[in-house]
């Protein structure tokens, strides 16, 4: 046999080289006719040698029948990022209910005399996470000072009290990292938040080089104390432009150039005190309306208690959240962050609250946001979650304590579309191709308009969580993680290569029960190494 030329073989090797993704791709678009073949397509997608060393875990089961279509790792606790957010989204339909609205009260006393209140004015909030955020609050401290002005108050002799003392928790969840809490996704929870907590910064140069550049605040006083030393640069040099706040500090250090010329630049930063804006924000509005505070401004906070303070007052003024499915819908649909942790801490309330009415009420001191995790856990027991599947401390998933197993999750996903507010649950879900945080994702491909799921994504953290319905009809519940993973040069997003997952799932054309020798295949729960 006649020896193949070096330059031939080379030829050749660069040819089968750049068939192999044609027929990859080709493979993993064909439709998937079986479990089994499902089974195959997903393993050989996740044992690609770019991911030897992470680590995936995946649960998908039937909604119809109960039965495992496909699990790996299943058993084992992963990071689950903003996935988390289901367990939150579980205890606060269970417990606190789709149509609850969430009061936010100005409490006064009785000692009211020709307008004079002799007393202070407290502005008391529970815990709504879209106060000035939602058209129907968007006015809302002109909406509270024209009902003030309307009950007879003129005149103040006391001070205007802030009062987020509703939550008695920190305003940072259990295993927040301090790096993110001058962050936008990162904002303090509390009870009497306002535009969800964040203010907006805009650094916009001036008009000639070396001028200092300009730091504008929106809402002014959302950081009590700017240090500007941005300095305007030369036309042609790229923009370096620093923000830094310290974790508790009210100081905002601004430094470094923004180009002459250049169009002004903005970011999202966390508010310093929410509860104090908001009642800078209504103090205005009460002398827009003809009430005057004769006394100071101040906010109070836990573990400061407003009891005292509260006893023998009533509410001269109220204004209402949305309803709390919708507000649950906006929190997943965008990963709100505060929604979802201030939506905890209000079941927490309930929970405490449940506890203490309770014939054996608990001795001791339990935060807020530790009343709802403990609510959380009676919840999952009554799934028939075991304790030790889920590690859960806070309610968004920012937290990297926060543990769950593939299985777990997908027990929570089967229990919550078999309620009551199932509907409710799924519509708050985004929609692949359509809206939320899937918007972009999964178009023109059977999982578009059909998957509904939580996505989740931190850094070297990647899973999305949810329904899917087949393309043979059946109803899946399905959780994939990715943990460990940081996708090498070249390779596609971690976010595609979930979601080539959810699209095999979707392409499903079987809904024929599983032979039980393709069921232990693809139960099997071997590591990816």
């Amino acid at each position: 046999m006649k020896a193949m030329s070096p330059g031939r073989r080379l030829l050749l090797l660069i040819a089968v080289a750049l068939s192999l993704p044609i027929a990859a791709t080709a493979a993993q678009d064909a439709p998937v006719q079986s479990a089994q073949d499902l089974a195959t397509r997903i393993d050989a997608h996740i044992r690609q040698p770019r991911f030897a060393g992470a680590n995936w875990g995946i649960a998908v089961v039937s909604l119809d029948n109960g039965r495992t279509l496909y699990a790996h790792n299943a058993d084992q606790l992963f990071q689950p990022a903003s996935t988390a957010k289901l367990f939150t989204a579980a205890l606060t339909l269970s417990e606190v209910g789709a149509d609850y609205r969430i009061p936010t009260r100005v409490l006064a006393g009785d000692k009211l005399h020709s307008g004079m209140l002799d007393g202070p004015l407290i502005l008391y909030g529970m815990g709504d996470p879209t106060l000035g955020a939602d058209a129907s609050t968007a006015n809302w401290a002109d909406q509270l000072a024209k009902q003030v002005a309307e009950h007879g108050i003129q005149r103040v002799k006391g001070d205007l009290i802030a009062d987020d003392s509703y939550f008695a928790s920190p305003p940072m969840g259990s295993g927040w990292e301090a790096i993110d809490l001058q962050s936008w996704f990162a904002v303090p929870a509390s009870a009497l938040s306002v535009q969800e907590n964040q203010v907006d910064v805009t650094i916009t140069p001036a008009a000639r080089e070396g001028r200092p550049a300009i730091v504008a605040l929106d809402p002014a006083g959302a950081v009590p104390s700017v240090v500007n030393r941005m300095t305007t640069g030369a036309p042609q040099l790229r923009n370096d432009i620093n923000l830094y706040r310290a974790p508790g500090d009210n100081t905002l250090y601004a430094f470094g150039s923004i180009a002459a010329r250049a169009p002004a630049q903005r970011f999202k930063l966390a508010s310093f005190d929410p509860a104090l804006l908001a009642g800078n924000q209504l103090l205005k509005a009460l002398a827009r309306h003809g009430v005057r505070i004769q006394g100071g401004l101040r906010s109070l906070h836990w573990p400061q208690s407003s009891e005292g303070l509260r006893a023998n007052t009533s509410a001269v003024a109220e204004v209402l959240s949305p309803p709390v499915g919708e507000i649950l819908q906006r929190g997943l649909k965008r990963s709100q962050n505060l929604y979802l942790q201030n939506l905890l801490l209000i079941a927490g309330v309930r929970a405490q609250a449940d506890a203490m009415q309770g014939p054996s009420p608990p001795n001791g001191f339990l935060t807020t946001e530790n009343w709802g995790i403990r609510g959380l856990r009676q919840l999952l027991e009554r799934m028939g979650v075991a304790p030790t599947a889920t590690l859960i401390e806070e309610g968004t998933g920012l937290s990297r304590r926060d543990l769950s197993t593939p299985n777990a999750m997908a027990r929570l996903l089967a229990f919550l579309a078999s309620q009551s507010y199932a509907t409710t649950l799924r519509q708050a879900l985004p929609l692949a191709g359509v809206d939320g945080t899937l918007q972009w994702r999964m178009r023109n491909t059977p999982a578009e308009n059909n998957v509904q799921a939580k996505t989740g994504s931190m850094n070297l953290v990647h899973s999305l969580a949810g329904y899917v319905t087949t393309a043979g009809g059946e109803r899946l519940a399905f959780v994939i993680m990715l943990n460990n993973y940081d996708p090498p040069p070249g390779s596609p997003g971690a976010s595609r290569d979930i979601d080539a997952i959810a699209v095999m799932l979707a392409g499903l054309r079987t809904d024929a029960p599983q032979p039980a020798a393709a069921q232990a295949n693809a139960t099997a729960n071997q590591p990816v190494n």
